[in-house]
């Protein structure tokens, strides 16, 4: 996924099918200056985590 993608996913109000390690995630933050994104499992939402956008896919 790309940054601006990514940025337009969190933005958006719709809950977009996001794939992070074959697992659905919310993207919270994007950081497209260092290519990160704060992302935390759907199951999961108090266990936050940054990852590189790179590694995000759009179901």
């Amino acid at each position: 996924m790309d940054a601006q993608r990514a940025q337009e996913i969190a933005d958006s109000l719709d809950m977009a099918n996001v794939i992070y390690n074959g697992k659905s995630i919310y993207i919270e933050h994007v950081d497209q200056q260092n290519g990160v994104a704060t992302i935390h499992n759907l199951d999961e939402p108090n266990n936050k985590q940054s990852v590189s956008i790179s590694e995000l896919a759009e179901q």
